[in-house]
């Protein structure tokens, strides 16, 4: 039976907390520094309270450090690395090789992020062979891919994005935002170059799109296709979002959980969750109600089309209808979406843009905005990308995890003993009270059933209750009953956390001493920025070291590399479309402020390169 992981992202403290009582098995969140959300930094104390609390549940913490390291931070990064370790992570998401030459924490997994670039079998051999437990591999490979990489690393964790953000490029080799406005994705600072409005030109200059988000991808979402993810021998499946906020946790989250739950319900003899708790939401989770740029599968099956979103790189929402009629202030919604007041609505307009505004009032379909938008014309479609009542859903839900806990309470005429396990943990606890105890006059053990099952708010919930011996004859008050029981759950809540501190992960044996490193085009791709990654890649080998990126600052550079193609996007596939119609190369994309950018298309290995123009 193989354990599945449910892996949520956690903005800070708060966030952590909602996606493990929303059904997360673990959660990955950010440190003060170094991780590749520059926006987002938690202290070490917030990390130690959501381990203590996550670990209660068998749950996982995992930390990014996942940036490449200048020399002036490797003793900041050491310092970082050794009070991780001290507050009880389980895991350190890692990009910059330097790291292995740091002390490591001991008992602490590494994962290899997605910064990585893990597009091959041979690459994740290659990171396990340096201790990796687990790769996080590329959003762009297809599920056949998957496999594969699975069959030659059966002993590898595979981690996989499953919901969330695209990034246009692969991970680790874009270098846009640095290149044009000093800001590294790889340091953690993206300025989002692909969500940005560009011409597309052809070889004459000629505009071919004009104005258009011409490489803003749609967001991945694949809850359909977990069980198939499961098969091909995924292990943890990631919700991308650490810029996200509760609501979009809770919701996303809910919805995975549940999706997950009912494949193991029907193949309990493959699969069980990799961590233990009963979460009841009191919402019903709905993925189209919760930001998205419209949603794609991405390649999980092969190249497609349709992938990207050129109007807008905002949430559009989920259709509610089209505008049936327009009255002065108002106007009429054909469809069957009911409506709040202060919804979120919007349109594409005449001129290809994304039109907002906010609904003043609601009667039934007829709805009156606070300012009646320009654009709005008879026969438009109707995105919601704000639901006040499934908000204020989300917003007043109190769902809590819980243990499913069982109690056996054993009786003699002058002793009491109660013990509680945890169903799934070699974990129990056990209290005793000497005590003289009268006979009963009427049958008790429904009653002591009644009072043991009030735990109240605690992280537990009651489970088989057992009362020995079975003809149960004593009279014991409702004040000592509540007395044991709280003593017992005390004393297990104590035992979970000891047991729980006391966690430590074997380091991976090397299994592949052949695994070599990717051999990149370009040096500046090994994103090499301290002295320690240097060293780490002597050894390995590499010959003609040269700095990364962000301190070469090379003249006309390869800034994406993406499995994404716009020539296939727009019907311009070179071995797809008709040949007469094919416009020759070479294209460009010009940003607003005039910079241009070359396109090389790899047809042998379907892929685009954008290369920066001087």
């Amino acid at each position: 039976m193989r354990k599945l992981e449910l892996l949520a992202p956690a903005k800070n403290l708060e966030c952590g907390i909602a996606a493990i009582d929303c059904g997360a098995d673990a959660v990955y969140i950010g440190a003060t520094r170094f991780g590749a959300r520059q926006a987002v930094g938690n202290s070490i104390e917030d990390i130690q309270e959501l381990c203590r609390y996550a670990h209660k549940f068998g749950c996982k913490v995992y930390v990014t450090v996942n940036t490449i390291i200048y020399d002036n931070e490797l003793d900041d990064t050491q310092q970082l690395l050794d009070e991780l370790g001290k507050v009880g992570v389980d895991a350190i998401l890692v990009q910059d090789m330097g790291l292995l030459k740091c002390q490591l924490p001991k008992g602490v997994a590494l994962h290899a992020s997605t910064q990585t670039d893990n597009r091959t079998a041979e690459k994740a051999a290659w990171l396990a062979e340096h201790g990796f437990e687990r790769v996080v591999l590329a959003r762009e490979l297809t599920l056949d891919e998957i496999s594969g990489i699975h069959k030659a690393l059966p002993d590898t964790e595979l981690e996989v994005f499953v919901h969330g953000a695209l990034c246009v490029s692969y991970s680790g080799t874009c270098y846009a935002s640095e290149y044009c406005f000093g800001r590294s994705a790889n340091r953690g600072a993206c300025a989002q170059f692909c969500r940005m409005k560009f011409d597309l030109l052809d070889a004459e200059g000629n505009t071919i799109e004009e104005d258009a988000h011409l490489l803003s991808l749609k967001d991945m979402c694949r809850i359909d296709s977990l069980e198939r993810l499961a098969d091909a021998g995924v292990t943890s499946f990631k919700i991308e979002g650490r810029l996200k906020d509760i609501n979009y946790v809770r919701n996303v989250t809910a919805a995975y959980s549940r999706k997950l739950n009912e494949i193991i319900e029907k193949r309990k003899a493959d699969f069980c969750r990799s961590s233990l708790g009963i979460c009841d939401t009191e919402f019903t989770p709905n993925l189209k109600k919760t930001f998205n740029r419209g949603f794609t599968e991405y390649f999980l099956d092969g190249r497609r089309s349709n992938l990207a979103s050129f109007y807008t790189p905002k949430a559009m929402g989920e259709f509610v209808g089209k505008v049936k009629e327009i009255r002065g202030n108002s106007f009429n919604v054909a469809g069957t979406a009911t409506f709040a007041n202060g919804d979120g609505l919007c349109f594409i307009n005449g001129n290809n843009e994304l039109e907002g505004f906010r609904i003043n009032r609601a009667e039934g379909n007829r709805l009156f905005p606070l300012k009646m938008p320009r654009g709005l014309k008879r026969g438009m479609a109707l995105y919601r990308n704000n639901d006040q009542a499934f908000e204020r859903e989300l917003n007043s839900d109190k769902s809590k995890r819980k243990l499913l806990v069982d109690l056996r309470l054993e009786a003699t005429d002058k002793r009491l003993s109660l013990t509680a396990s945890v169903e799934g943990m070699q974990c129990e606890a056990n209290v005793s009270k000497d005590i003289s105890l009268d006979l009963a006059k009427n049958p008790q053990s429904e009653n002591i059933k009644r009072q043991l099952a009030k735990l109240g708010n605690t992280e537990f919930m009651a489970g088989e209750i057992s009362v020995l011996p079975e003809e149960f004859k004593w009279f014991v008050p409702n004040s000592i009953l509540s007395e044991l029981r709280r003593e017992c759950i005390e004393k297990l809540e104590k035992t979970l956390q000891d047991k729980n501190e006391d966690r430590l992960t074997e380091k991976a044996e090397k299994k592949y001493p052949n695994a070599k490193f990717s051999a990149y085009q370009l040096p500046y791709m090994y994103n090499i920025a301290n002295k320690l990654a240097e060293k780490f890649y002597e050894e390995e080998g590499l010959k003609n070291i040269r700095p990364a990126f962000e301190l070469m600052k090379p003249k006309s550079p390869l800034v994406m590399q993406c499995r994404y193609c716009l020539r296939y996007e727009i019907g311009q596939c070179k071995k797809r479309n008709d040949p007469a119609r094919i416009i020759k190369d070479p294209l460009r994309i010009r940003l607003a402020d005039g910079r241009t950018f070359r396109l090389e298309f790899d047809c042998v290995h379907c892929q685009m390169n954008i290369y920066a123009e001087e």
